[in-house]
């Protein structure tokens, strides 16, 4: 019943049943990118699955199929991945619930909710006005600054806790892509934000992070409006995913011309799976 799902696979090719969700599981476009992924599709391309080794599984299900359809798809693809080490499982909430639910149960696991993102897309930029400041990309003297952002966005984000300097690996990689900017103000950084990831219809834009000191002045607004604007320029269409208990930087994207497309749902295994 099920196939492997590869790099521009016709599965999540422009066309596919899967391109009306894209935004909301762009993920996928990368997961298929890496090596020595876990992946499948059903023939009809109505129900795809992926992951990169070490992190949550990527499920999606067309919305198209009959709820019957849906909970025995997902039965069978828990079937097929039979006990493969799977940390977790991103979603459809409540698609990604019901294979967390019956996963846990087939492996002796429990599971709970890690996050829950809106995904956004900007088929129009709103430039915000008056905000001091220009765009520049980051350059490798920026390391320090931007590992000192890094930390402070796993803070915010995911309530860790950690060191700048062990963030310094993590920087020079991204600095290295080209696709980091800050925003300056008086020749000092104030906000940071990068483009992770190209796919055929949209770039993703992810690690926005301003300083305490610094917030409430439209510098992350100012900044990814830029970014939204390169990426344009590229025909491409700016996407991202935003914590969904986060109002304020939701209200941020909003107002710069990005609208809601679904929320995506992760859910955490714990305990030790069954051998």
């Amino acid at each position: 019943m099920f196939s492997i799902l590869v790099s521009n696979d016709e599965a999540i090719a422009q066309g596919s049943v899967f391109e009306s969700d894209e935004v909301q599981f762009n993920l996928f476009h990368r997961i298929t990118e890496g090596s020595n992924i876990l992946s499948c599709k059903t023939q009809d391309g109505k129900m795809i699955f992926a992951q990169t080794p070490g992190h949550s599984g990527w499920l999606w299900i067309s919305k198209g199929v009959t709820a019957e359809e849906r909970d025995n798809l997902t039965q069978e693809l828990v079937n097929h991945l039979n006990g493969a080490p799977l940390p977790g499982v991103t979603g459809e909430p409540e698609t990604a619930k019901m294979f967390a639910d019956i996963f846990s149960k087939k492996n002796h696991l429990q599971y709970e909710t890690e996050m829950v993102m809106e995904a956004y897309y900007c088929p129009k930029v709103i430039k915000p006005a008056n905000v001091p400041g220009k765009i520049q990309a980051a350059k490798l003297q920026d390391a320090d600054t931007v590992a000192e952002y890094l930390a402070g966005f796993l803070r915010d984000a995911f309530g860790t806790a950690v060191e700048p300097n062990t963030q310094a690996a993590k920087a020079e990689t991204m600095l290295q892509t080209g696709n980091l900017y800050l925003w300056i103000v008086d020749g000092q950084p104030v906000s940071m934000a990068n483009i992770s990831h190209r796919s055929p219809r949209h770039a993703r834009i992810n690690s926005v992070f301003t300083p305490m000191s610094h917030r409430k002045k439209g510098y992350a607004s100012a900044l990814v409006a830029e970014l939204c604007r390169i990426i344009e320029s590229e025909k491409l269409v700016p996407m991202l995913y935003a914590d969904f208990k986060n109002p304020d930087s939701n209200k941020v994207y909003q107002n710069i011309g990005f609208l809601e497309s679904g929320k995506i749902a992760e859910f955490k295994f714990t305990g030790s799976p069954k051998r």
